[in-house]
C-alpha cells in the first residue's frame, strides 16, 4: 500500500522574462499574489493561438494555488483604444467592427466579451477575480497621465498626447530594445511630429470631422485613450502601484509590456512589476497564427470539427509555456485520443484514497520547475502504469488536475467511456455498411477492435463492447 508522506515543497521557480533567468518566487505579501493578465481586445472571437497564451496563465494561477497562495487575478476588456497599429497608427478596432457590422460598439465589444467568456469556461480556465473594462475606468486613465505630465514625461502633437521615451532611463529594458538602432518605418509607423521613434500615445484626439461613438473629455481635448495606459491604470487600481506577476503573450514583450513599464514606474517611481512572465506562440504550418496571417482557427471550429476543449487544453500542456507549438489536425486528433484514453483509466479507478506519495512529489517538482507540463503529464502516465492501487492513484490525480484542469473529477463513477475517436470510426462504419461498402466496413471494424471495443451488429445499429 502507499505511504502517506509530507511532501519535499520544492519552492516554485518562474522564468522571468525581465532578469531572463528562472527565479525563486517570493511574493510581495505572503498571503496574497496580486497577478495582472492582459485580456481581449473584444472586436472579434478569439482564434485558439490567443487561447494558447490564457491556458497557460491559468496554469500559472492553479500552480500559485497548488503551492498555497492565495491569488487576486486580474484581467483586463480592452473594449476601446486598441488601434489597428501597434506604433498608434490606425482606427480603433472595435469602432472598426461597429461601422462594419452596423452594430454598435458596445453591442460588438458585449458579443465578444461573452464569446470569450464561454472560451474560457469550455476550456475550463477559471475567471479571474474580477474583468475591469477599459471604458469604464476612463478617468483612471485620465489621472495616470496627468500625473505623467506632472512629471514632465509627455508631450502633445496634432493627433494626441504622447510619452517621451527619452526621458525615460530604463525603457527598452524588458525587450532588450537596442535604442541607438532604432528606425522609424520599422518597428514604428513614421510620424514627423514625434520626438522619438518608440514614444507611445497615451490620449489620442478625435478625428476633427467626425465623432467617434466611444469618446470623452479631457485635459487634453476630445479623444479616448491609448491601448497601453488601460493596463497600468487598471493594475493599480486592482493591485497597488507594484505587482508580483504581469502575464501575456511573448509578442506583448517589444511594444505593449515594454510601454506599460514605462509609464508605470516613470508615474509611481517605484518597480511596477516583479516577474513578467511570457507565453509563446502557437504556429500552424510553422508561421505564426494570427488576424492578420488569415489563418485563424476558433475554438468553435475546434467542437464543430468533434473535437473536445479540453483535447485542445491537453495538446497545449504537452508543450512547455516557453516554446513554440505548431498545431496540425493530426496532433489535436492524437491529444483528444490520449485525452479520452486518460479519461477511461480514470473512470475505472474507484474512489479516491491515500495517495501516491512519490508521483505527488514528481508532480510538484516538475510543475514548481517553470511550469513544466510537460513532464507533469508524463508523471500522470507513469503513475498510472505503476503497481499502486487504483483508489491512491485516484486520489493523486484528482489533485494533479487541480493544476491540470483537465476535468477528471467529471469522470470519476462514469460508465465506461467510447473516445471520440471511436464514436467517429462507429459512424463512419454504418455509413459504409449503409452503402453497402462492405470492404470498408471491415476495415474500420479492425480500426475499432485494435482500440479496444469489440463491436456487436443489431437491429438498433452497432453496439460497442470494451475488451
Amino acid at each position: 500500500m502507499p505511504k502517506t508522506a509530507t511532501l519535499q515543497l520544492m519552492p516554485l521557480t518562474l522564468y522571468n522574462t525581465l532578469s531572463r533567468e528562472k527565479e525563486v518566487f517570493i511574493p510581495i505579501d505572503k498571503d496574497l499574489v496580486s497577478f495582472y493578465a492582459c485580456g481581449p481586445t473584444v472586436y472579434n472571437y478569439a482564434h485558439i493561438g490567443n487561447l494558447r497564451t490564457y491556458i497557460f496563465e491559468d496554469i500559472v494561477r492553479r500552480a500559485l494555488q497548488y503551492n498555497g497562495f492565495s491569488v487576486r487575478h486580474v484581467m483586463n476588456i480592452t473594449d476601446v483604444g486598441h488601434l489597428t497599429d501597434d506604433a498608434d497608427a490606425g482606427e480603433d478596432k472595435v469602432e472598426v467592427e461597429a461601422q462594419k457590422s452596423g452594430k454598435s460598439a458596445n453591442d460588438i465589444a458585449e458579443f465578444y466579451t461573452n464569446a470569450f467568456k464561454k472560451d474560457l469556461a469550455d476550456l475550463n480556465i477559471l475567471e479571474p477575480v474580477t474583468w475591469p473594462k477599459a471604458t469604464e475606468q476612463i478617468n483612471e486613465q485620465i489621472t495616470l497621465i496627468q500625473k505623467l505630465e506632472d512629471k514632465g514625461y509627455i508631450y502633445q502633437t496634432s493627433d494626441g498626447v504622447y510619452f517621451d521615451t527619452s526621458k525615460f532611463k530604463h525603457y527598452g529594458r524588458l525587450a532588450r530594445l537596442n535604442l541607438k538602432g532604432q528606425q522609424e518605418g520599422a518597428r514604428v509607423v513614421r510620424n514627423e511630429e514625434k520626438k522619438n521613434p518608440t514614444d507611445f500615445a497615451l490620449w489620442k484626439f478625435s478625428p476633427k470631422d467626425q465623432k467617434r461613438q466611444m469618446e470623452w473629455e479631457s485635459p487634453w481635448g476630445t479623444g479616448f485613450p491609448g491601448w497601453h495606459i488601460e493596463c497600468s491604470a487598471m493594475s493599480m487600481k486592482e493591485l497597488g502601484e507594484t505587482i508580483d506577476i504581469h502575464a501575456g503573450g511573448i509578442d506583448h514583450i517589444p511594444v505593449h509590456h515594454t510601454n506599460e513599464i514605462a509609464q508605470s514606474e516613470a508615474a509611481t517611481g517605484k518597480k511596477f512589476v516583479n516577474y513578467w512572465l511570457h507565453g509563446e506562440f502557437l504556429l500552424i504550418d510553422k508561421g505564426r497564427m494570427g488576424k492578420s496571417e488569415g489563418n485563424l482557427i476558433t475554438l468553435e471550429t475546434l467542437k464543430e470539427k468533434g473535437f473536445s476543449p479540453l483535447a485542445y487544453r491537453y495538446f497545449v500542456l504537452q508543450a512547455h509555456y516557453r516554446t513554440k507549438l505548431n498545431f496540425s489536425w493530426e496532433a489535436i486528433e492524437a491529444a483528444q485520443s490520449a485525452l479520452d484514453r486518460l479519461c477511461e483509466r480514470v473512470s475505472e479507478l474507484g474512489k479516491p484514497i491515500i495517495g501516491c506519495a512519490e508521483y505527488e512529489q514528481k508532480f510538484l517538482d516538475a510543475i514548481n520547475d517553470d511550469l513544466n507540463t510537460p513532464q507533469a503529464l508524463a508523471v500522470v502516465w507513469d503513475m498510472l502504469k505503476s503497481d499502486n492501487p487504483p483508489a491512491a492513484k485516484q486520489q493523486s490525480i484528482q489533485k494533479f488536475d487541480r493544476v491540470l484542469g483537465l476535468g477528471l473529477d467529471n469522470v470519476i463513477h462514469r460508465p465506461t467511456l467510447i473516445p471520440k475517436t471511436v464514436q467517429k470510426l462507429v459512424s463512419e462504419r454504418e455509413e459504409a455498411r449503409a452503402n453497402n461498402e462492405w470492404e470498408e466496413a471491415d476495415r474500420l471494424r479492425d480500426k475499432i477492435e485494435k482500440a479496444g471495443f469489440d463491436v456487436e451488429d443489431t437491429a438498433e445499429g452497432s453496439k460497442l463492447k470494451k475488451q
